[in-house]
């Protein structure tokens, strides 16, 4: 009996300990000056259609690393009505930040602009009164949104239930709203879907691109590991850790995107964060060989796939490899004679600079002898 009641309370705190565990935290380098800063800007809570209070979507965000969320409720669509009437839609976002500042994290005032396509859904974030923007005309609302000097993106445009093909794209009103600057950014990733055609419409329309959550239940049910490991994360580089700075590297598109396996950004971002992240330690001849070993650091939270283009074979894999987040991989190259200096070209295949094409990154060795 004795033992029969000690297995039951180790399997008991065994429970506890189980879902007591924290998250890991997610880290990128920082670089050029600027801080590597983890950010969700489309999260939802009880107060339209999400599921939990908003302060669990800041305890949700410090359990992953994340710097700063914003909460972005629907403004026309509040299905908890009898439960939590739409009164006043600052609540959420008050809620939050209240408990986000005792708590550490950056809580951005946001609203969700709700209409059919077009023009779909948009986030306004930096708002100062999110009530001003229910109004009949999607259009007002959104200039209203700009009148209170938001920062505003259009929202999951590759979405099935508002285009069924599932290819963004530019409608007349897009196209009025961008020519009146009214768009400033686009989801290149919302929830579990990415789009190619998203990212295009960024590259040729001067817009920033992001990764966002779109959370309504709990993140670690919504994307759990192994398949997504974490929610998408947009990372921004801002000068400081603030909302202030958040605000004014958004205007200057100095984003990233981290979605499932991959890395998504301009060549003018993504290539210094992967020259952070993947860093040389170490070269050297091993003895009475022309065959350098090089030690590649990996710095970032993401494994990357990597494959060698550059003029000199390998000699302990093949052209393709991957660097584990947080872990040292050797490199065995064959230069054929000893050298002073030589080029280590790398493409990340994980990491796109445009709609199927990888960055590709290169390192000057000078290995000792």
């Amino acid at each position: 009996m004795k033992k029969a009641t000690a297995i039951l309370f180790s399997c008991f705190f065994c429970i506890i300990d189980l879902f007591g565990q924290s998250a890991q935290p997610y880290s990128f380098p920082s670089f050029s000056g600027y801080h590597t800063l983890l950010c969700d800007f489309h999260i939802h809570t009880v107060f339209s259609d999400g599921l939990v209070w908003p302060t669990i979507r800041v305890d949700e965000a410090l359990r992953e690393g994340l710097d700063a969320i914003a909460i972005t409720d629907h403004l026309e669509y509040t299905p908890h009505d009898r439960d939590i009437p739409a009164v006043d839609f600052n609540r959420s976002y008050e809620i939050a930040a209240e408990y986000g500042t005792k708590k550490g994290l950056i809580v951005i005032h946001g609203s969700e602009i709700t209409r059919e396509m077009p023009p779909g859904h948009l986030n306004a974030l930096f708002l100062s009164n999110s009530n001003m923007l229910k109004k009949e005309d999607p259009v007002e609302a959104i200039r209203e949104a700009r009148k209170q000097g938001a920062w505003i993106f259009w929202n999951h445009p590759m979405w099935t239930a508002q285009k069924p093909d599932g290819m963004a794209e530019l409608t007349s009103l897009h196209k009025q709203l961008l020519k009146e600057n009214l768009i400033d950014g686009i989801e290149v990733v919302n929830d579990n879907n990415f789009s190619d055609e998203s990212f295009e419409i960024a590259l040729k329309n001067n817009l920033a691109i992001l990764a966002n959550s779109d959370i309504h239940g709990l993140v670690d049910w919504s994307f759990p590991a192994p398949q997504t490991g974490h929610r998408p994360i947009t990372l921004v580089f801002a000068r400081e850790k603030s909302s202030d700075a958040i605000r004014e590297a958004l205007e200057n598109h100095r984003t990233v995107i981290w979605h499932a396996h991959i890395l998504v950004g301009t060549q003018e971002f993504l290539e210094p964060l992967i020259k952070a992240s993947l860093v040389v330690e170490s070269a050297v001849y091993q003895p009475k060989t022309s065959v350098v070993s090089i030690t590649l650091v990996n710095k970032s939270s993401q494994d990357l796939y990597v494959e060698n283009t550059g003029k000199f074979t390998l000699h302990n894999t093949g052209p393709f490899f991957i660097i584990k987040a947080g872990e040292k991989y050797v490199l065995e190259i064959k230069t054929i004679s000893k050298r002073d200096q030589f080029e280590l070209a790398l493409k990340i295949v994980n990491a796109y600079i445009a709609p199927g094409k990888n960055i590709q990154v290169s390192y000057l060795i000078s290995p000792e002898k």
